[in-house]
């Protein structure tokens, strides 16, 4: 990955291509070669050495695509960083997520909508992800400290941009998470910034702009996160203030209205769990099936994109243990629940 002209997708390929790390930098001089470059020479390993020091020494930790501790979401996208390196707490890696970003010179409106919206996600359980931006990023992230966040930076681990963000940085390295592609050392270029925006889309079930000029960096972000299949939401705006034109296009052209954490959560809910086109037909009406379906129809109302525990629902359904199990098998196997560690459950995403 570090090699002279390997970007992601090239990684990729040429893993695909060769089967393995050592069988495609074997190959890349004659790749190179075939590309009409002369001459080329991969990345000498004492330089991928010297990072992987570096990058011990900030404290962070290497997370390889396809290894374990790599966020799965980030894994389907077609560009996805073949490395990643991580400071604070990998487990939020495991949460459902949801993108916040937005203007960095935010109205004082924009930001108590932003952290309104972290606030009412982390209660239901959502890891707010942003970019460690001045304005809404910052904002997002500070209010979702308590719950759980995470930072995608545009620059190195050990390089904090802003400095005004310093302090905040350092929280979210005790607290939350911060990732970067980037290799430690790294200054923040503006080619770096489209970049972490599709990781931060990625990571994210969802996007929600919260203030966006028409030509921002958050509707990069949003456009990534269409051609990833995410969700893409919008807070609208008044149509005078140009913090708002990039939100209410978004909306006029079919991005879902958010109002408030209860409008992401609903939007995430619906994606979930879409109508059957093709509904499978009605069990025989015994009783057992009748009790079966109820169970499952009652399971899944408890449930959201937050994990909660299987203990927790049992008693407030106040059901048998083994009708419980019974039904939750039969809503994993089609697909309606999913399982966690720790005895944890929860609606798709």
């Amino acid at each position: 990955m570090r090699s002279r002209r390997v970007g992601p997708t090239t990684f990729h390929r040429l893993i695909g291509e060769h089967g393995s790390a050592a069988a495609a930098l074997a190959a890349l001089p004659e790749v190179a070669r075939a590309a009409g470059v002369a001459d080329y020479i991969p990345c000498p390993e004492k330089q991928a050495r010297a990072e992987i020091k570096a990058g011990k020494a900030a404290g962070a930790r290497l997370l390889i695509h396809g290894g374990p501790g790599y966020p799965a979401a980030l894994a389907e996208i077609d560009d996805a960083p073949p490395v990643l390196w991580a400071l604070g707490q990998l487990e939020l890696l495991t949460r459902p997520m949801i993108a916040l970003v937005g203007a960095r010179n935010a109205s004082s409106l924009g930001l108590r909508m932003a952290k309104r919206l972290s606030e009412g996600l982390g209660a239901a359980g959502i890891c707010v992800v942003s970019g460690l931006a001045r304005g809404i990023d910052a904002a997002a992230h500070e209010a979702a400290l308590p719950t759980g966040t995470i930072a995608v930076q545009a620059g190195g681990i050990d390089v904090i941009y802003p400095q005004e963000n310093t302090a905040l940085a350092r929280q979210m390295a005790e607290t939350g998470l911060r990732l970067t592609e980037a290799p430690p050392g790294t200054q923040p270029q503006a080619r770096h910034f489209p970049a972490r925006n599709r990781i931060i889309s990625g990571l994210s079930a969802g996007v929600v702009v919260v203030e966006a000029a028409l030509k921002s960096g958050s509707l990069i972000t949003a456009r990534d996160a269409l051609d990833q299949g995410r969700e893409v939401m919008a807070v609208p705006g008044h149509p005078m203030d140009g913090r708002a034109g990039g939100c209410n296009a978004l909306i006029r052209d079919g991005a879902t209205l958010v109002r408030g954490s209860e409008d992401v959560l609903a939007a995430l809910n619906a994606r979930a769990a879409p109508p059957d086109p093709h509904p499978a037909p009605n069990p025989p009406p015994t009783r057992r099936a009748v009790k079966s379906g109820d169970l499952g129809a009652k399971i899944l109302e408890r449930l959201g994109p937050s994990p909660t525990a299987e203990d927790q629902v049992i008693r407030d359904l106040d059901v048998p243990a083994a009708a419980f199990s019974q039904a939750l098998t039969a809503l994993e196997i089609e697909g309606r629940i999913e399982r966690h560690r720790g005895g944890l459950i929860s609606r798709p995403l």
